[in-house]
């Protein structure tokens, strides 16, 4: 992925200087609009992508209709770079749309139109729409468990979906269900050491954390740890927040010599890797100012709590 990412950056100045010299015509190849904006998108260049799927979408309803399925999947390009951006609003404003065509065109169970339910289903929350999220979502699920089946990869991506947004409701009993049955598939699905599979011991440790059974989900967090150092190194991000998380277990545990020792580690990798100002690293230096004030070592915690003031005044960073 890094490599293709890098790959595609060699030709942001070629596509630059080629829709320049378009000047953004509408006698331009349609094709090859699109594959730009695609590049854009995988880049990270998320206003130039809008751009060139807007010309194209106005192309395609021109030359095509509405109806097309070409004219949809610009359509549901177009949404996916104001997601990226953050404009959610907009997003939902067109995946609405999007999923009415699809429905009315392609019909309930084509892939394009599942994808443009999980998609509104995002946009939604992202919004706080906890209640239309899970109703699409379930919809969504119970189409991919008839169509692709229980253990299909996308099956599973929208069993995590949805156990997200019970945890994002506080319903840690059904997500705790979910959360277990994902855990269960990914591990014969996709086997212990692959990525989705860590993402579903990690959701599973935070739900098992929030619900108090801290003896499981310190279990779980250790395995995560472990399991992330071998594959990913010591100082991956990821690795760096597994490690921050199982402190926070330790501190809720009321462990907090263990607790300060993990946080410890944790900060001084994250500042080594991402900087003494990043937010993340901020955040760990705001709880562990105040496992040190626990502890006693109130001079340490002050120290901490003047570099985030001096950072960003004077600031409750969440955890």
């Amino acid at each position: 992925m890094i490599d293709d990412y890098l790959f595609y950056l060699t030709f942001i100045p070629h596509i630059a200087s080629a829709t320049k010299y378009s000047g953004l015509q509408e006698d331009t190849n349609d094709n090859e609009d699109t594959l730009f904006a695609s590049v854009y998108y995988d880049c990270g260049h998320y206003k130039q992508s809008e751009q060139l799927y807007i010309k194209t979408l106005k192309r395609r309803k021109k030359v095509l209709g509405k109806k097309h399925p070409s004219s949809l999947a610009s359509m549901s390009n177009l949404a996916s770079t104001y997601s990226e951006q953050g404009k959610w609003q907009e997003a939902e404003k067109l995946e609405l749309q999007t999923l009415d065509l699809s429905r009315e065109v392609l019909g309930e169970e084509h892939p394009d139109t599942l994808i443009s339910m999980s998609n509104l289903a995002l946009s939604y929350w992202k919004q706080g729409k906890w209640r239309e999220a899970e109703k699409l979502q379930l919809q969504v699920l119970d189409l991919k468990r008839k169509l692709l089946g229980e253990e299909h990869p996308s099956t599973l991506t929208s069993i995590n979906n949805l156990a997200a947004t019970y945890s994002s409701q506080g319903k840690w009993q059904e997500t705790e269900k979910l959360e277990l049955q994902n855990l269960a598939l990914c591990r014969k699905v996709l086997g212990e050491e692959h990525p989705d599979t860590l993402v579903s011991m990690s959701n599973l440790a935070q739900t098992y954390s929030h619900q108090g059974k801290q003896k499981e989900a310190e279990k779980l967090g250790l395995q995560v740890l472990d399991l992330k150092r071998k594959l990913l190194g010591e100082e991956h991000p990821s690795t760096l927040t597994s490690m921050s998380n199982l402190a926070l277990i330790y501190r809720d545990q009321e462990r907090w010599e263990e607790a300060e020792k993990l946080m410890v580690q944790t900060l001084d990798m994250m500042a080594q890797m991402l900087g003494i100002n990043h937010l993340d690293t901020l955040s760990i230096e705001n709880i562990l100012s105040e496992i040190y004030e626990h502890n006693g070592k109130l001079e340490a915690a002050t120290a901490l709590q003047e570099h985030l003031e001096m950072t960003q005044g004077p600031m409750n960073m969440p955890e």
